[in-house]
């Protein structure tokens, strides 16, 4: 089994909190991940509601389900059994002992308002990604941290040819996936993709109509990353704009196109602003672009998948970062932009560009100038990553780096 770095963070709520939700996407490897847990160090009973049984007994009477438990118990895809949640509050309220609850599910449970609210305050909710590209060189990134830390030293993070990063870009990290063949990759996601979309979405939504939504992860596939336009993105689709919004929102919640937020000085703003939208893993995006190898790639098309590739390796690293920094985007109305903004609780901030070429120029920290200028001392330091193999230095706080740092920036794990 391959070392999960959010494993120390999954432990740690189970020794303090009665209910741990591990969320994420199917097939990043949640189960093989509690089930690894259960035998080691949180002894526990593995109940799968993927088992017509267990579901049958547990949507006709949760409460009775949950009182012929004894122990902790680990209760697998919870999502299908929404009535649940509520059994497992009274359960919690009568009994608070931490690591009672350890539950997965393949819905994203912030977005489904009704099951989070009914365990606030009694429930941690972790995130599981498909593996990071640390977690697969068994290290465990602190790229994030480092970028926060008042002095940071690149040096002796020798850079990858720009061909192998190409790979792992196609590749992406889904587990199932990185033991195949180009050719069994694409079987493995077309199937992946019908599961979702004709039985997740289903369950879900309660709808039958989802004819529209392959259409629209593949024209998603094209354009992310992208701001969110759901009036243009109608047009384009000839899905009137409340049906979109909704299968927006249900391709969100089973974790197959994540959002980032716009960053503005003034919280407010940054709720009006349009978001700019992620596949969840490039190896899936380029599954759906036809690209199953880097001789594949026409003119234009590696800087948006290196973008989504970087943007959602830092969003693994930032499940297990001590930083807790959160994402967002920048732009201005005048056409400046930085792909991403880092900001920790104390306000500071860090700017990242991504850029495919293997040469790097004063022009490519255009944005990040405008940045750094706008924020003042908030502003920590400004990086761009690349294919290139050299850190270069383009002033006191601003950096080029190769962007296999990301990854081999860390500690063993």
């Amino acid at each position: 089994m391959i070392q999960r770095n959010i494993t120390p963070n999954l432990s740690a709520a189970l020794a303090d909190t009665p209910v741990v939700l591990l969320n994420g996407a199917r097939q990043t490897g949640k189960s093989t991940l509690v089930k690894a847990i259960a035998s080691r160090n949180h002894i526990s009973r593995y109940i799968s509601l993927d088992d017509l049984s267990a579901l049958s007994s547990v949507r006709h009477d949760p409460s009775g389900f949950l009182g012929g438990l004894e122990g902790p118990v680990i209760i697998d895809e919870v999502q299908k059994a929404p009535d649940l949640f509520v059994a497992i509050k009274k359960e919690v309220d009568l009994d608070r002992k931490p690591g009672r609850f350890l539950l997965t599910g393949s819905a994203n449970v912030f977005l489904l308002p009704r099951l989070s609210e009914s365990l606030a305050g009694r429930m941690e909710i972790l995130t599981l990604w498909p593996f990071s590209q640390g977690e697969l060189s068994g290290i465990q990134e602190r790229f994030i941290d480092a970028l926060f830390e008042e002095k940071t030293s690149f040096r002796g993070t020798g850079g990858e040819d720009s061909g192998e990063v190409l790979d792992k870009v196609i590749a992406g990290g889904y587990p199932e996936v990185l033991r195949r063949s180009p050719a069994r990759r694409r079987a493995w996601f077309g199937s992946y993709i019908m599961t979702i979309l004709q039985r997740d979405v289903r369950d879900l939504a309660h709808i039958e109509g989802v004819s529209h939504l392959p259409k629209l992860l593949s024209l998603l596939a094209v354009r992310v990353p992208a701001f969110l336009n759901f009036a243009e993105f109608s047009r384009t689709t000839a899905i009137p704009q409340r049906t979109l919004k909704r299968y927006m929102a249900l391709l969100e919640t089973t974790f197959l196109i994540q959002n980032i937020p716009a960053w503005s000085a003034h919280l407010g703003k940054r709720l009006v602003k349009a978001p700019k939208l992620f596949m969840n893993d490039t190896g899936l995006k380029a599954h759906l672009l036809g690209i199953s190898s880097g001789s594949m790639l026409m003119e234009g098309m590696s800087g948006p998948l290196l973008e989504n590739f970087v943007i959602m390796e830092l969003r693994k690293q930032i499940s297990w970062s001590s930083t807790q920094a959160q994402m967002f985007h920048f732009r201005t109305q005048t056409g400046q932009e930085v792909d991403l903004i880092l900001e920790d609780p104390q306000g500071r901030l860090v700017g990242i560009e991504v850029k495919a070429g293997k040469t790097i120029g004063a022009q490519d920290f255009k944005g990040l100038r405008a940045f750094a200028e706008m924020t003042g001392k908030r502003f920590r330091r400004g990086v761009v990553l690349y294919t290139g193999k050299e850190v270069i230095p383009f002033g006191s706080n601003l950096h080029a780096v190769p962007v296999n740092v990301l990854w081999q920036l860390g500690k063993k794990s």
